[in-house]
């Protein structure tokens, strides 16, 4: 049986969190901060800016919101009539980061909640495994859990071996990233779906999925498509607008968050605050290039020596291909 984590830590505290080992650092691991008050030294920052804040969008406050209204609604609900969430979005859009900071907030809280009360685990979280079978999928919980997992037990002991641990280890939040790559079209995938489904009604917990354009997938196509529609809801995490009063209101905050946590020698107050309309139509909204695009501008100005952002740095640092090709102008005939 797994050794349920206590306030172990693993090596690597920026470690994929695929463990529950991994987990527990990644949950332990306090946002990015500079050592005392300062000077800082150039490597200092440049650690600092490369981990950097995440910030809270609408969106995300939003899926919290629902997730802790479905926690309360699963309470005293029997396995077939429990509810789900699922979360759709284009790709860059903060859909990892968003599953990966409701569980770590509802960890915490549960941590504090029954601090002393016994071994428990009340997150667990993984990624669909490429081309994944039933037997890989539950294989992949029992590697999460840590369990003696022999290569020559069927599917249906090891579903026994996980579903018995997660009963035991309390855990009421089970978090599952990329599922997209499910194509329930094909025997395998549909197999696996139903080896989800199954996992949802054994074990008393709310499950998260978590996908690019779950809406277009074979994932809620056919007849088991429409049970997971069923008992899901779903909530859209797409690039954030610049339309509106309040959709510049809101993107201007998440700028203004990242300005204030530069930590750049020369950098003045709102400077990327001014640049808001730029930084938006450079990134298209989505929250991944904007991170990045800020995070290697705020590098490259302590590597160049400037100790400040401009406008003429960010046009010379080159985005992920899907934000340059979105902002590209089109090829003429």
């Amino acid at each position: 049986m797994v050794t349920p984590p206590g306030h172990e830590t693993h090596d690597d505290p920026y470690a994929s969190p695929t463990t529950w080992r991994e987990w527990t650092q990644f949950v332990d691991t306090e946002p990015p901060c500079l050592p005392g008050t300062g000077p800082w030294s150039a490597e200092e920052r440049l650690d600092y800016h490369s981990g950097f804040v995440i910030l809270s969008t609408p969106t995300m406050a939003r899926i919290s919101l629902t997730l802790r209204r479905l926690m309360i609604l699963n309470r005293r609900h029997n396995g077939t009539a429990r509810r789900g969430l699922l979360i759709s979005g284009p790709p860059t859009t903060g859909k990892t980061t968003t599953l990966q900071q409701l569980g770590r907030s509802f960890h915490l809280a549960d941590r504090a909640r029954h601090d002393g009360f016994g071994e428990r685990l009340p997150v667990v979280f993984l990624s669909v495994p490429p081309a994944a079978t039933p037997k890989m999928f539950v294989s992949e919980l029992g590697r999460f859990l840590d369990l003696p997992i022999g290569k020559a037990m069927n599917q249906v002991r090891i579903t026994d071996i996980v579903c018995a641990a997660l009963h035991d280890l309390a855990t009421q939040l089970v978090l599952v990233d990329d599922v997209h790559l499910l194509n329930t079209r094909t025997r395998t995938g549909a197999e696996t779906s139903d080896q989800m489904k199954h996992l949802s009604e054994r074990i008393p917990a709310t499950f998260v999925y978590a996908g690019v354009a779950i809406e277009a997938s074979p994932l809620l196509t056919g007849s088991r498509g429409a049970q997971l529609a069923g008992r899901f809801k779903m909530v859209r995490n797409p690039p954030l607008s610049y339309g509106s009063t309040a959709q510049r209101t809101a993107w201007e905050g998440l700028v203004r968050g990242m300005d204030q946590a530069l930590r750049l020698q020369a950098h003045r107050p709102d400077t990327l605050t001014r640049h808001a309309a730029y930084l938006h139509q450079r990134t298209g909204g989505r929250i991944g290039s904007l991170s990045a695009l800020v995070r290697e501008a705020a590098i490259a100005a302590i590597l160049n020596g400037s100790e400040k952002i401009t406008k003429r740095l960010l046009d010379d640092i080159d985005l992920d291909e899907l934000a340059e090709q979105a902002t590209r102008p089109p090829a003429r005939a």
